[in-house]
C-alpha cells in the first residue's frame, strides 16, 4: 500500500494537510518499506479553499493512507471520498517510526480499517 506523509523536512509528520508544500510517498508491506518519491504540492496561487483542497488531494491521489499533523473536517471528508484514509499523527511523529508501527500492525493482528485498505490498495504491484 502507498502512504503519503505531510512533512516539511522529509523525516517528521509535521504539516497540516491543507498547508503542506510536499508529501513523502512510501510503499509499505509487512516485510518491507520503500521511499518512492516526494510529491510537490507547493502551488500557492489557489485562492478558493475547495479548489486548493482538490489540488492537494490530486497531488496524493495514488496514496491509500494520508498521515498529517492536522486536517479539517471538510478536507477529511474530501480525502475519504477520494478513497484515501486520513490519519492524524502525534506532535512531530517521525516517519520511520510510523512506518515501523504500521509494519508491526500488518505482521500481527491488523485492525479492520487497515485490512480493508490492504485489500483495496491502489498499489497493485
Amino acid at each position: 500500500m502507498l502512504i503519503a506523509f505531510a512533512s516539511s523536512d522529509g523525516s517528521h509528520i509535521n504539516q497540516h494537510f491543507g498547508w503542506s508544500k510536499s508529501f513523502e510517498l512510501y510503499r509499505i508491506t509487512a516485510e518491507c518499506a520503500e521511499y518512492i518519491k516526494t510529491l510537490d504540492s507547493s502551488a500557492d496561487d489557489i485562492a478558493d479553499e475547495h479548489e486548493k483542497l482538490a489540488y492537494k488531494i490530486d497531488t496524493i491521489k495514488e496514496a491509500d493512507i494520508l498521515y498529517c499533523s492536522q486536517i479539517g473536517p471538510t478536507a477529511s471528508k474530501m480525502v475519504l471520498a477520494s478513497k484515501i484514509h486520513p490519519m492524524r499523527s502525534g506532535d512531530n511523529d517521525r516517519i520511520d517510526e510510523t512506518v515501523t508501527k504500521l509494519q508491526e500492525l500488518l505482521l500481527g493482528n491488523p485492525p479492520p480499517w487497515l485490512l480493508r485498505i490492504v485489500h483495496t490498495s491502489k498499489d497493485k504491484e
